[in-house]
């Protein structure tokens, strides 16, 4: 069948679908395709041996019966992305009309809806020497299809052009979503956006905004004016909308957290009447949690909670609306004389006369909840809110455990797994990869594992400012994209890491400064000298894991500057996570019989990192906000001295003394502990090369 009728045809069976349907197209496809550059993997992907080479002309041909006015903008700006790839970005586009040459042919058959939380997004995309075709029930679809469009292009010294294939591709779950919180650190909305630009890249389509925490209130409220004067950094209801545009053109859902009845010390500042005890309050300028909630006794607390949710409800179109309620202890409440007999009159105490904290906090999620369904909207809540009366429409956001995502479901809620998503605890990539909303040994049945919508990367922001969230959400939170777009079986953890350096490339490319600010603060550290030594020192730093940053010394406010050596080191260390490969490498050949190659691998960066300190004194020394540093930067040229003897024990098959081992378990031990509340990323994999073979103390 020629290109032309076939497209055709394809398209004329996508509008017989009908909504929220996928089109089904046999072919002879893998079931865990080869990957090449593509992030997420596909559903099914077919290659071929030709190329679609690209030319200086880039002729594109759209077809739809309800057009989406989002798809030419699209189109365009990944032909200027196009352009923007060549040495002399010269790439005309032009749009032309059914029947006529085109390099690229759209056709989907309807306008995607950014208000179904359902929304069909598979799509077929073709590539061929003739052309290549992208076909999709929706417009939505034909965004992602773009996004894998983006990661096949290809160069070699002689042209750019995309490979041979014939991908067929849908989401394995219809909520893959980003948590950006704007309470702690405020984010302008230019940061908003490029990050929206990273999310369609790899696919996630639903952008959790963080709006309101003990720090801040970050929305202007016309009905509430009080709430974001007292905050001081906001966003005007223009801005929100703006955002919510930029969102929508990239099928982006948004939906925004308004934390209650803890979380609040920011509404408390602004009406106090919404208080449980007589403080008065000012925005938090602590990090801690401060078990500060809201009184649940009061009608005048739901009175004004619905002027707020009728106002926001109306700002945000999305149909869920996000109350928050967790991390809340009631030792407010249970202090309280007044609310202690509020709660006895009610029936909200135990048998032994102590609040029932959960079941005063469930009343007081069914009065928010029917405020939340007045306005029309399906509530989302952390794992707190699960409890008696909750309608089954409201989907529990599990952060806590995997127990908290089974209970929902097998209490008939739809859930979201955020617990093993959270990027601010700098975990690795491929621990967030590994971690599946689904598991194989899930227990749930058929239906409760329908109920199981998708997850969120999470990303607090007590220590990630406008300048430094994109390093510490990118490019790990596009090993969370393909984790919850691609098939169960893609887990080959090596494979994902090698192409999310190319997604890291890729995202450079959009305006994402995860590497570009970094860089900027470790320049401005090194006040005009040699930066080289502070890079190589960052370059194998990570900042220390889980909370522990919060109890390493210095006490933090959200006027605090993150511009020391920790908030330029990267969330996860490439270069040890490269090193630890290369010595897994070196130690899986026999003693002696290390090729040339492996052993170079090795050895190379140890005579970097063992030089390293001295080269860095200078500064170390002379700049007050590094001296904190000294002790890593001694004990890195410390073990990588050590690793450089193990290699030539190594290379003439001697085994290591008995002193010689004792001393460097000594060093190791030493190097574990953090300083400036970063640590040693590399001292995993030297511990590997140093003690393998070794016996035990």
């Amino acid at each position: 069948m020629p290109l032309s009728r076939l497209l055709t045809a394809l398209l004329f069976a996508v509008l017989l679908l009908g909504p929220g349907r996928q089109l089904a197209v046999a072919l002879p496809l893998a079931p865990v395709p080869e990957t090449r550059s593509l992030l997420p993997v596909p559903a099914a992907v077919r290659w071929g041996q030709g190329r679609f080479a690209l030319k200086q002309q880039w002729r594109v041909q759209l077809q739809s019966l309800q057009p989406d006015s989002a798809i030419q903008p699209a189109v365009a700006e990944l032909s200027q992305w196009l352009g923007r790839q060549s040495a002399d970005q010269r790439l005309k586009t032009g749009f032309v009309g059914a029947g006529a040459p085109a390099d690229l042919i759209i056709q989907y058959g309807r306008a995607g809806i950014i208000t179904r939380a359902d929304e069909d997004e598979s799509y077929s995309l073709r590539v061929t020497p003739m052309g290549i075709s992208l076909t999709a029930p929706t417009s939505f679809g034909v965004l992602r299809g773009l996004a894998t469009l983006r990661q096949l292009l290809t160069a070699d010294k002689k042209a750019r052009y995309f490979p041979e294939a014939d991908i067929t591709d849908a989401p394995r779950f219809p909520w893959r979503g980003l948590l950006i919180d704007v309470a702690r650190h405020f984010q302008p909305v230019p940061v908003i956006k490029r990050n929206l630009n990273a999310m369609a890249a790899v696919k996630l389509n639903v952008l959790h905004w963080h709006l309101s925490d003990d720090q801040g209130f970050r929305v202007e409220s016309k009905v509430l004016p009080r709430l974001h004067a007292v905050s001081g950094q906001y966003y005007t209801q223009a801005q929100v909308r703006e955002v919510l545009r930029y969102a929508a053109a990239r099928g982006i859902r948004v939906v925004p957290e308004f934390d209650v009845p803890g979380h609040t010390t920011a509404w408390l500042a602004a009406y106090p009447q919404l208080a449980s005890n007589d403080s008065v309050y000012a925005p938090a300028q602590t990090w801690r949690t401060l078990n500060i909630a809201m009184d649940p006794t009061r009608e005048t607390t739901y009175q004004l909670i619905d002027e707020l949710l009728g106002e926001m409800t109306a700002l945000f179109p999305d149909p869920y609306f996000h109350i928050g309620g967790d991390e809340n202890d009631g030792r407010q409440w249970r202090r309280s004389p007044r609310i202690m007999a509020w709660a006895k009159e009610k029936g909200y105490l135990k048998d032994n006369g102590q609040l029932d904290k959960h079941a005063l906090q469930t009343y007081f999620n069914r009065r928010v909840l029917a405020s939340v369904q007045k306005y029309g909207k399906m509530m989302v809540g952390w794992d707190e809110i699960l409890g008696p009366g909750l309608p089954t429409d409201a989907v529990i956001q599990s952060w806590r455990g995997r127990k908290g995502l089974a209970e929902a479901v097998k209490a008939g809620h739809p859930a979201l797994l955020s617990h093993g998503y959270y990027l601010d605890l700098n975990h690795t990539a491929a621990a967030y990869y590994l971690n599946d909303p689904l598991p194989a040994d899930a227990g749930l049945t058929a239906a409760q594992q329908r109920l199981v919508l998708g997850g969120e990367a999470t990303m607090w922001a007590e220590f990630a400012d406008s300048v430094i969230l994109d390093s510490r959400i990118w490019p790990r939170a596009a090993a969370v994209a393909e984790r919850l777009w691609a098939p169960a079986a893609v887990r080959d953890v090596p494979d994902m890491y090698r192409r999310l350096a190319l997604v890291a490339q890729e995202l450079e490319t959009l305006g994402l400064q995860h590497r570009r600010a970094p860089e900027q603060l470790l320049a401005t550290m090194a006040a005009g000298r040699n930066v080289a030594p502070l890079r190589t020192l960052a370059g194998v730093l990570e900042p220390v894991k889980d909370y522990k940053r919060h109890f390493q010394g210095l006490f933090y406010t959200p006027q605090t500057a993150l511009t020391r050596l920790v908030d330029a080191a990267p969330a996860e260390s490439e270069e040890a996570r490269q090193f630890g490969v290369a010595v897994e490498a070196l130690l899986a050949r026999p003693a002696g019989k290390a090729a040339p190659a492996a052993l170079i691998a090795v050895q190379a960066p140890l005579l970097r990192w063992a030089a390293n300190d001295q080269l860095l004194q200078p500064l170390l020394t002379t700049v007050p906000s590094l001296t904190e540093y000294a002790p890593l930067s001694g004990r890195l040229s410390a073990l990588a001295g050590l690793g450089l003897e193990r290699l030539r024990q190594l290379e003439t098959g001697l085994p290591p003394s008995a002193a010689w081992l004792a001393a460097a378990r000594k060093q190791l031990e030493a190097a574990k502990a953090p300083a400036g509340q970063a640590e040693l990323a590399v001292v995993p994999a030297l511990s590997r090369l140093l003690l393998t073979g070794a016996r035990p103390e």
